[in-house]
């Protein structure tokens, strides 16, 4: 299933982390490759990385959990998929990646699928400050619990 995103890390001193994600691997569960985000000066502080298809991104965050981080608490991941108004942002508490709420902003989910054979969906960000129609939230028992990421 075709379906646009869009990934940024920015993370201090990871140079050496991040490294290997610039490359293809196809042992990852995840597919594509981070390209370094380079400031005036040259040096690195975010790669970033863009899918197309849903089945291409899972398990993104997890591998990105189990990395070695030399500073953990800078690192901070933007999601953005093509329904969303915005970039979302994962931040790490207690060794997680969680995503963490941004003023004015809700995240609407759909209902869950029938089955695993459909593929977890993000859901939407939305903001909530531009006076337009928000869709209705599924209440949380109802929701998909898989990770899309």
């Amino acid at each position: 299933m075709s379906r646009d995103a869009e990934v940024i890390v920015l993370a201090r001193w990871s140079d050496e982390v991040m490294e290997p994600l610039t490359q293809d691997d196809p042992e990852r569960t995840w597919r594509g490759r981070f390209v370094p985000i380079a400031g005036h000066w040259g040096y690195e502080f975010g790669w970033a990385l863009e899918f197309e298809k849903m089945r291409a991104r899972k398990g993104l965050l997890r591998h990105l959990e189990s990395l070695p981080w030399p500073h953990p608490h800078t690192v901070q991941v933007l999601l953005r998929d093509q329904d969303d108004d915005c970039f979302g942002l994962w931040m790490f508490q207690e060794g997680r990646l969680v995503e963490v709420t941004i003023p004015r902003t809700e995240r609407f989910h759909q209902p869950a699928p029938p089955n695993e054979d459909f593929e977890p969906d993000p859901g939407m960000l939305l903001r909530t400050d531009q006076n337009t129609a928000l869709p209705e939230q599924t209440p949380e028992p109802r929701r998909d619990t898989r990770s899309p990421w």
